[in-house]
């Protein structure tokens, strides 16, 4: 465990302006100690309390290994150490993964997840619990159960033809018995079936001013996305157009100041591996083609958000092979550039993976941010770091 002790504020006097500071702090410690189970895609809240309520999934594997739960812990307000594990979700003799909370404008607590079918993450199907009394000991008591069954039309396929279109994607060399990414894609597009199952959570939903929830999709069978939109609190959810790009995954959602909607997206293309960005300007309703951003992206999903100064702040590998490093940025102009960074974690590759943040900011302005965490020989957990953004921006 490392740590820096929790320096007082201070007041710096110019003048007639009274400026608040303060000095770095950072905090770090396991959830639970490393084991040899495999433990990844982690997901963080803060409680209406104060408490911090974490889940991931766990077992011998992923898609393929069929004894995969969702397991959670709890932070209590004030302290330092986390609850024993306890089960979120279990769906049996299924893979049960990538979980994502999310505490909605009523307060209530979700948990979304999907639940992985004939071990296929294209065959997925997405679910939901929702809970209102949340705020005890252990699990959450979970008022109701459901699965969302997305329905895009049929103009999915021709959303993508078009994208890939403006994308200016080169065919290279194929024949009929090998088409190109784009015409397969399409064609399996067409397919209402196809159309309506795999897609998957990853990132934190976000609620707009005017009430509608976001929830951000992607799809390893169509390797896109798009948002299940639910403009009445959660009761029917309807499809956005896909954002269409090489790769783009995982997508992550900002808000401008001007109301425009931007995401960013883990990297699964050809090079160069950068993360990708859209953006939307109805809502989230359509959106524009994903491209690459100067970000470097190694194939891991990365979380940005808007801190209450107007500040992004990022949490991501800046690698372009491998994970072994791990840092947060922060923003002062809407992620145009990110003027500071810092480490968490750094290893040299191949001995340790630090990967899939879900990053939040609290109600007193700390920054929290959970991961996967493996060093080579230790085995794996689930990490939590603390820390206010002087951590990142006064880093020498």
């Amino acid at each position: 465990m490392k740590w820096l002790v929790l320096i007082p504020l201070f007041i710096t006097v110019f003048e007639t302006n009274v400026v608040l500071s303060a000095e770095p702090t950072f905090h770090t410690a396991p959830i639970f100690p490393a084991q040899g189970k495999h433990t990844h895609g982690s997901s963080l809240v803060e409680c209406p309390n104060g408490d911090l309520l974490a889940c991931w999934y766990h077992g011998s594997g992923e898609r393929n290994a069929n004894d995969v739960v969702i397991q959670g812990a709890r932070l209590k307000r004030d302290t330092r150490a986390w609850s024993e594990p306890f089960l979120m979700a279990d769906t049996p003799n299924l893979p049960d993964c990538n979980p994502v909370l999310f505490v909605d404008r009523q307060k209530r607590l979700w948990l979304f997840w999907v639940v992985v079918r004939a071990n296929r993450w294209e065959r997925s199907i997405l679910k939901y619990r929702v809970a209102h009394d949340y705020a005890g000991n252990g699990a959450p008591n979970w008022s109701w159960q459901d699965i969302i069954i997305l329905k895009p039309g049929k103009n999915f396929a021709e959303n993508l033809r078009k994208g890939f279109r403006e994308l200016q994607v080169d065919d290279g060399v194929w024949g009929e018995y090998a088409l190109p990414f784009q015409k397969l894609i399409v064609a399996a597009a067409e397919d209402p079936v196809k159309r309506q199952v795999g897609w998957m959570t990853r990132i934190h939903p976000v609620q707009l001013p005017s009430g509608r929830i976001l929830v951000p999709l992607y799809s390893d069978g169509f390797v896109q996305c798009l948002m299940a939109v639910s403009d009445d609190d959660g009761k029917t959810w309807n499809a956005s157009r896909p954002i269409v790009g090489l790769g783009a995954s995982q997508p992550t959602i900002v808000q401008l100041k001007s109301g425009q909607l931007k995401t960013f997206h883990r990297d699964d293309g050809a090079l160069p591996k950068r993360a990708q960005s859209s953006t939307s300007d109805d809502g989230g309703l359509t959106w524009s083609v994903a491209r690459d951003t100067d970000i470097p992206n190694p194939g891991s999903s990365l979380e940005v958000i808007v801190l209450t100064d107007g500040r992004w702040a990022m949490a991501f590998n800046d690698t372009e092979r491998g994970r072994h490093r791990f840092a947060v940025a922060v923003s002062d102009d809407e992620g145009q550039t990110w003027k500071w960074k810092r480490h968490i974690e750094r290893a040299r590759r191949g001995e340790g993976g630090f990967s899939y943040p879900s990053l939040i900011q609290a109600s007193d302005g700390h920054l929290h941010v959970t991961y996967s965490h493996k060093r080579t020989g230790e085995g794996a957990t689930i990490q939590h770091a603390a820390f206010n953004v002087e951590w990142v921006t006064k880093a020498k």
